[in-house]
């Protein structure tokens, strides 16, 4: 643990704190360092767990009595001496009355019997009638200058067990490889470090992917967020030249978290199947950036409070996971106040706008909105995002692009179709509606017996009327409005 650590935990227990509660993954650390305080502050140390009972925690001594719970507290607020008792995994038994009532009168009795209760559990939350007698204690994650230490301790002892040379890599490699561990404790950090040695005593760029997908695992995230690491295909999408542009002259700084004038992120406007969807991936391509989906519909929850929850669950990994793109999905939904919500997009707004204003991780937001007009204006005024993009319809040059890339994506040769044809036919057409354009016309090719040719593709596009012109009127009234108040991505 940081020295740190010992002393704000020494500042607690001296300042006489009845209840503690320690959350961690990592029991045996934190059981090592309340040992060494017990001996500094000279007093009693002892451990619960319902597998051992209670016993003094300063010896390796063997399993104790009193393993029930309820006759744990008890033997405790019998002891006339005071002490400090870490109960392992108590969560499971605080919703029992007597529990309480004997946790409460411990606390009560602090004066005259200084015992200091401290609960670890990888996630604890106190009844009501506890909390003000609670302090929380958050053990600190390993800083970069540690992460190195730990990769230096793990590839010194790899050596040793292989009798071979020292672990291979570079300088820019290991850089990354302790960006990509920021965040997690140090008894997982130093198992991903481990596996990155082990197969080929090497720390290469091969080995970032797996560690940030095995960090994702590690966060046990709540289903409302999808991850993925391999980005850089995401940067070849027609068009969104300004876009592409805007991102090169700011990823440095990004990067290289430039303090408060580094990028917050953006908003993507446009219309349905213009490539909102794409575009916000191609961020995380140009930027080079795993890329977090957040499905906002997936936030709610029937229970009171519990979807803000979800949201700060889901911003609390976006910030474990940076240096990274979060793409909030149709953000209109969990945002855009409807009749008979109780308030829970109000309360939504609030806990997104204070984790905006204060974050400090290196995350990129990206939001994408079908109805801009939805959304409340404190959260796209500017200040809270950097700038506001609208995805149009592609002009003719990108609807080559377009039907050039979803050719090649097929194992075709542009070469062989004639794309300014098809670009001049599709004008008003989507990208979404080129690309299922390309499929349509390979099924008619496959029914003929044919290999897809430019007619296959023509006959197709004969067949089909684009959104554009379906819905003229509200397609027509949303480019109007953003031409003058957004930028062309």
């Amino acid at each position: 643990m940081p020295t740190n650590d010992s002393h704000d935990l020494e500042l607690l227990l001296r300042s006489h704190v009845p209840l503690l509660v320690v959350e961690t993954h990592e029991e045996p650390r934190v059981v090592a360092m309340f040992q060494r305080l017990g001996l500094r502050l000279n007093r009693p140390l002892f451990q619960w767990s319902v597998t051992d009972g209670l016993r003094r925690a300063e010896f390796a001594a063997a399993g104790g009595d009193a393993t029930e719970p309820t006759e744990a507290l008890r033997r405790i607020r019998a002891t006339t001496q005071g002490g400090i008792y870490l109960l392992a995994d108590f969560h499971h038994y605080l919703s029992d009355p007597i529990h309480i009532r004997l946790i409460k009168e411990i606390a009560l009795a602090h004066e005259q019997t200084p015992h200091t209760l401290v609960f670890i559990s990888h996630e604890l939350e106190m009844p009501a009638e506890l909390r003000r007698y609670t302090a929380r204690f958050e053990p600190a994650l390993p800083d970069a200058a540690a992460l190195e230490r730990l990769i230096r301790d793990e590839a010194a002892r790899w050596s040793r067990q292989q009798g071979a040379e020292r672990v291979r890599t570079d300088r820019q490699t290991l850089g990354a490889l302790i960006r990509n561990l920021t965040g997690l404790t140090a008894t997982d950090a130093q198992r991903l470090i481990r596996g990155a040695i082990q197969d080929d005593g090497a720390i290469t760029e091969s080995d970032l992917p797996r560690v940030m997908e095995a960090k994702y695992r590690l966060l046990e995230g709540n289903g409302a967020l999808s991850f993925e690491y391999d980005t850089a295909r995401f940067s070849d999408v027609g068009g969104l030249n300004n876009l592409k542009r805007w991102l090169r002259r700011r990823q440095d700084a990004f990067v290289g978290n430039a303090g408060a004038d580094a990028p917050k992120g953006i908003l993507l406007v446009g219309v349905q199947g213009s490539g909102k969807s794409l575009a916000a991936k191609a961020v995380a391509g140009l930027l080079r950036l795993p890329l977090l989906r957040l499905d906002v519909g997936a936030l709610y929850n029937k229970y009171f409070g519990e979807s803000e929850r979800n949201l700060r669950d889901a911003l609390r990994t976006a910030e474990v996971m940076a240096p990274c793109v979060l793409w909030m999905d149709e953000i209109e939904k969990a945002l855009a106040e409807g009749s008979g919500d109780s308030g829970v997009s109000k309360r939504m707004l609030g806990t997104l706008l204070t984790w905006m204003a204060e974050k400090r991780a290196a995350v990129f937001i990206v939001a994408t909105s079908n109805a801009i007009d939805r959304l409340p204006p404190e959260l796209i005024r500017k200040g809270r995002l950097d700038e506001i993009f609208f995805v149009d319809l592609p002009d003719a040059d990108t609807r080559r692009e377009i039907f050039a890339i979803h050719l090649r994506k097929r194992d075709l040769d542009p070469a062989r179709f004639d794309l300014d044809l098809l670009a001049a036919a599709t004008e008003s057409f989507s990208g979404a509606e080129i690309e299922q354009a390309v499929v349509s016309g390979l099924y008619l090719a496959r029914e003929r017996q044919q290999t897809l040719e430019t007619s296959h593709i023509l006959a197709e596009l004969r067949q089909t009327r684009p959104l554009a012109v379906v819905m003229r009127e509200s397609v027509d009234a949303l480019r109007e409005w953003a031409r003058s108040r957004t930028v062309a991505a």
